[in-house]
């Protein structure tokens, strides 16, 4: 019997906890940890933006990755602390749930409610440097890996107050690296400037050779947020509608605007936070939506007596809208606070926003009708599309293979090996299916380029059989109830060929997952295989190369006499089964992409400009971005 008594446990002092279990902190050490750290500093000074005495955040992304955030609030107080005996700014730094954030004294509102996210992001951290500008001096202390260097001094004069906080991920914790996206950074600091018209707050990287440098204010708040997402689409009414209220001190704020497409956009915020995964904030709305919606077509006789009421997709079919909620005491799922838990929100949403929403509608009745005729519009594709829904759900997996899509399925039950590879063409899903290995790798052909679900309705979608096939061969569902739990591959490979039309499949395929199949993308399920374009042979043996560059740097390395074959594949088709699994199958050589959202709200925005209906957007795009592309295969 092993030896286990009191010597056996462990207690860590300090910070070391987080050291020792800093996903339990920050929810992982991969770069999205990272990034957290950044967010963690930010909110403390959005927290006194929300508490009116900031007004300004500037974030800099300095040389070796180092990060200095700075606000102009109050400064954090540098007094003796009663309870520690160090001054307040060390213990807020150093010591887990330690804040002004607790009481309420001195922040109503705040979205780093917990107290640990300053003493985390030192733990974590291979240096800190916190400078306090209050009192006019100016405070300074260092740290390392959480660890005081020195106490806390007066380094200088000032003629204003703020907090000044200089670090540097450490990489002892974060073993993927530490490079900061400065993309990622700045599309979140947008987001906060337009949830916030008093903030002007701007993002500066000093890793180029020109500086990067943007600044975020907008005076109309989250109606400009609305008017950003939907700049690319037709929207039904000119300005986004705004409402707000408050109850129990729970602030509520919402924008809206339908647009003439097919998809929901929802963004939702609590305490500024972006709860990616919702909660009861979203749930609120979209019962007080639905409900204030067929209120009002009943009032005004639209729906007839005898016509059934408007289903929640229906309202919700076109519409972008963001929520942003103020709670005195928000609980979300875990320190990364993804999803909003407190229920008493649902009904405080919900009353709220529909005593608001019927007001507008009946003051604004031209819009009231524009939104009950997309209503019409949509409940008429749901039942077009409901006979289609029924038909996919009842296809078993053993019907899958009499699909038009012709899968041929592999013998394994074991989602987490199974595969899935999309491919383009008969001929080559002959390839792939002979080349395969049939044990985990199933072949779904698809013939041609399949439909473009941006500027399509559900019931058109569903009368496509190329999509049908996949809907039911991945066993998911699709759209809303899309359930990933039943996922029946976790690895959906699109192979198609190398060239402009594989490139155009491949895009149509990524909007149909990304509208209808999203949590399959947010799960990283979704790859794109790597095929090869050259074959170079040299008597029994062969090298593969993926472009131009690739072949003439590899022929120029030959010896002078050297004259090998090569080939140029112009689709897999071409390829034998073999080559196709040495080259783009076999998972010990091939090379997959994984398939990833960054930002939701920005793909969004994409998508609907590569892919919708305004071609003037597009146009831009295309104009503006044609010198990266260098050469196209026609």
């Amino acid at each position: 019997m092993s030896h286990y008594d009191a010597s056996n446990i462990e207690v860590l002092e300090g910070l070391e906890a987080v050291r020792k279990r800093p996903g339990m902190y920050i929810g992982t050490t991969s770069l999205e940890g990272v990034h957290h750290l950044v967010w963690e500093i930010v909110d403390n000074g959005i927290d006194e933006v929300m508490a009116g005495f900031a007004d300004e955040v500037t974030v800099e992304i300095h040389p070796d990755n180092i990060v200095r955030v700075t606000d102009n609030g109050r400064g954090i107080p540098v007094d003796i602390q009663q309870k520690t005996k160090r001054p307040a700014v060390e213990t807020v730094f150093t010591v887990l749930h330690a804040g002004g954030k607790f009481s309420g004294d001195s922040y109503k509102v705040s979205g780093g409610l917990h107290g640990v996210g300053a003493a985390v992001v030192n733990a974590l951290s291979s240096f800190l440097e916190i400078r306090i500008h209050r009192n006019g001096k100016i405070y300074h202390q260092r740290y390392e890996r959480g660890v005081v260097q020195k106490d806390l001094e007066v380094v200088g004069k000032t003629d204003h107050t703020g907090t000044e906080v200089l670090f540097r991920p450490d990489e002892a914790i974060f073993h993927e690296g530490i490079d900061f996206d400065y993309q990622k950074l700045a599309t979140r600091i947008q987001e906060l400037a337009y949830l916030n018209k008093n903030l002007k707050i701007s993002i500066t990287d000093f890793r180029p050779e020109e500086p990067i440098t943007k600044i975020f204010q907008y005076s109309g708040g989250i109606k400009s947020y609305v008017s950003y997402l939907n700049e690319n689409k037709t929207v039904l009414y000119d300005e986004p509608i705004y409402l707000m209220g408050e109850q129990d001190d729970i602030e509520v704020e919402l924008a809206l605007q339908h647009t003439d497409g097919y998809h929901m956009n929802l963004v939702s915020f609590a305490n500024y936070i972006h709860t990616h995964e919702g909660g009861t904030h979203d749930s609120g709305f979209k019962a007080g939506l639905t409900r204030a919606i067929n209120d009002y077509a009943r009032r005004n006789d639209y729906l007839k007596e005898q016509d059934e009421n408007f289903l929640g997709e229906d309202v919700r079919e076109g519409l972008t809208a963001i929520i942003s909620i103020k709670h005195p005491d928000p609980q979300f799922e875990g320190q990364t606070k993804t999803k909003l838990g407190n229920s008493e929100v649902r009904t405080i949403v919900d009353r709220i926003f529909s005593e608001h929403f019927e007001r507008f509608l009946m003051e604004n009745p031209s819009v009231g009708k524009k939104i009950i005729d997309k209503a019409f519009l949509a409940a008429k594709a749901r039942i077009a599309a409901k006979r289609a829904r029924e038909v996919t759900r009842k296809k078993s997996g053993l019907e899958i293979s009499n699909l038009p899509g012709k899968l041929a399925d592999c013998s394994s039950n074991d989602p987490e090996k199974n595969e899935l590879f999309i491919v383009e063409g008969d001929s080559a899903g002959g390839s792939a299916k002979q080349g395969r290995s049939r044990l985990f790798q199933a072949i779904l052909p698809i013939r041609g380029k399949i439909l473009n679900v941006e500027k399509a309705s559900i019931d058109r979608i569903l009368a496509n059989e190329e999509i049908r096939a996949l809907f039911t061969a991945m066993g998911t569902g699709f759209g809303e109830e899309f359930d990933v739990s039943k996922a029946r591959y976790h690895k959906l490979i699109i192979m198609t060929d190398a060239d402009v039309d594989g490139a155009h499949i491949r895009t149509l395929l990524l909007t149909l997952l990304f509208r209808y199949m999203k949590p399959a993308l947010e799960a990283g399920y979704v790859y794109a295989a790597m095929p090869p374009l050259y074959e170079v042979r040299q008597g029994k043996s062969s090298i593969y190369l993926d472009s131009d560059e690739e072949l003439e740097r590899h022929l120029a390395s030959l010896p002078a006499n050297t004259k090998p074959a090569i080939q140029r594949y112009k689709g897999l088709g071409e390829m034998n089964a073999d080559q196709l699994w040495e080259t783009t199958m076999n998972p010990q050589t091939r090379r997959l992409t994984q398939i990833s959202i960054d930002d939701a709200q920005e793909a969004d925005r994409v998508m609907n400009m590569l892919m919708g209906e305004n071609v003037s957007p597009r146009r831009d795009f295309i104009e503006e971005n044609a010198h990266y592309v260098q050469d196209i295969d026609l």
